[in-house]
């Protein structure tokens, strides 16, 4: 009976129907008239504002393989309701590296930093063991066909558990967890927040086929069972990192041994990029805290939790602003200067072109780009981390656009 109910689960053709229920023509990709000549394209596709068209149908591009080194065909799938193709496309975003540089920097700078800090501590975590998980089990994405790939960004990495899953778990409800008894707020409607979150990214990733529902329950199961213990722990242990150098050390050390015996598959995924990212802005985030704290500027709040929560009025909602706009270009200006200079300085060290390197194979023999690319994300990202705590806030108060409670928040 299990075995069966997980070979269900597993099934390409649950995908499928899925898709169809949302509004993905199935069919039209099984039709052996799709798009067999060229000519024939070309009379039934309408280009209009720069997206194609067939009959007034919107046309996703679709791939079939999750292997690199294949040359994807080029298939167009039909999508008849734009609403839920994109409402799933930002979804799935809400998994994505994007949204971590964005969502992160701007939690801590306008919202509240000690629960930032623990959100990004599980969040790496969760995040590390279900990519480790990944490349040990080497379960393939669902089959195509039946079901059809709207997106390849993560058409390389293998499918269980589902990542995106465990994060729609991790941070949601993370934060409604870590902010139960710091704030004054309706807790049903943040977890029916936290509820719609979760679902959007897990249908997300059935919509654009790359999980089996066995993938996203699995992920989803994983994120639950973890957190039970890692949330305590976590709330514990998040003072003695603040304030303490001897547990950052420990931090940093197991960031570092994190990515050098990452396990690794048969071939190259980006699995073991991904989790650099995440090791290193959590290390580098919690020594700006480490920072705030030893040179004086962090200190306890006179008042215990809980708080009201301060809804903004215009002059806190234009510094709000401000810090945004402000932290989000130095986010992304700090990433491009790292990685230009980790390129340059490493490649030189190697004596290798840094042009040549960037445009070479990814692949696990091709050991000087997978090196390289694994400390550039790492510097780049911790730099982002300790930028977004220390570095930042303090450039923030100095130009008179700083958060009052920010250095208060232990």
């Amino acid at each position: 009976m299990w075995r069966e109910t997980l070979e269900d689960l597993k099934d390409a053709h649950l995908v499928a129907r899925i898709q169809e229920f949302f509004g993905v023509d199935i069919s039209h990709e099984k039709s052996p008239r799709a798009f067999t000549s060229e000519t024939d394209d070309q009379s039934r596709l309408i280009e209009k504002n720069g997206i194609t068209r067939e009959n007034g149908k919107r046309i996703a591009h679709a791939t079939d393989s999750i292997d690199a080194k294949e040359k994807l065909p080029d298939k167009r799938v039909p999508v008849n309701n734009y609403f839920w193709y994109y409402l799933f496309l930002f979804g799935t975003e809400l998994g994505d590296e994007m949204f971590y540089c964005s969502f992160i920097p701007f939690w801590f700078w306008n919202v509240d930093g000690a629960v930032g800090r623990r959100i990004i501590l599980v969040w790496s975590i969760v995040m590390t063991a279900g990519q480790a998980l990944k490349d040990i089990l080497c379960w393939p994405r669902p089959a195509c066909p039946p079901a059809v790939r709207l997106q390849s960004k993560w058409s390389q990495e293998y499918g269980m558990p589902s990542t995106h899953a465990m994060v729609g778990v991790a941070i949601p409800f993370g934060i409604i967890l870590f902010t139960l008894n710091r704030y004054v707020y309706s807790i049903p409607a943040g977890v029916v927040v936290a509820v719609l979150w979760c679902s959007l990214i897990c249908l997300s990733r059935l919509y654009l086929g790359m999980h089996t529902v066995l993938d996203i329950v699995a992920g989803l199961l994983l994120a639950i069972m973890m957190m039970i213990p890692l949330v305590p722990v976590v709330d514990f242990t998040d003072y003695y990192l603040v304030t303490n150098e001897a547990a950052f050390f420990i931090l940093f050390l197991m960031s570092v041994a994190t990515i050098i015996y990452y396990p690794t598959s048969e071939k190259w995924t980006p699995t073991r990029g991904d989790t650099a990212m995440v090791v290193s802005v959590t290390t580098g985030a919690h020594l700006g805290a480490l920072i705030n704290f030893k040179t004086g500027a962090m200190q306890p709040p006179l008042l215990p939790p809980p708080y009201s929560i301060m809804w903004p009025t215009r002059t806190m909602l234009g510094c709000t602003i401000l810090r945004t706009i402000l932290g989000f270009c130095c986010v992304f200006a700090t990433k491009a200067i790292s990685k230009f200079l980790g390129y340059t300085i490493i490649c030189a060290i190697l004596r290798v072109n840094p042009k040549d390197l960037i445009n070479s194979e990814n692949s696990l023999k091709n050991k000087n780009k997978v090196f390289v690319d694994l400390f550039c994300k790492y510097i780049s990202c911790f730099m982002i981390g300790l930028n977004t705590v220390y570095l930042l806030p303090n450039v923030f108060t100095i130009m008179g656009i700083g958060r009052p409670t920010f250095y208060t928040e232990m």
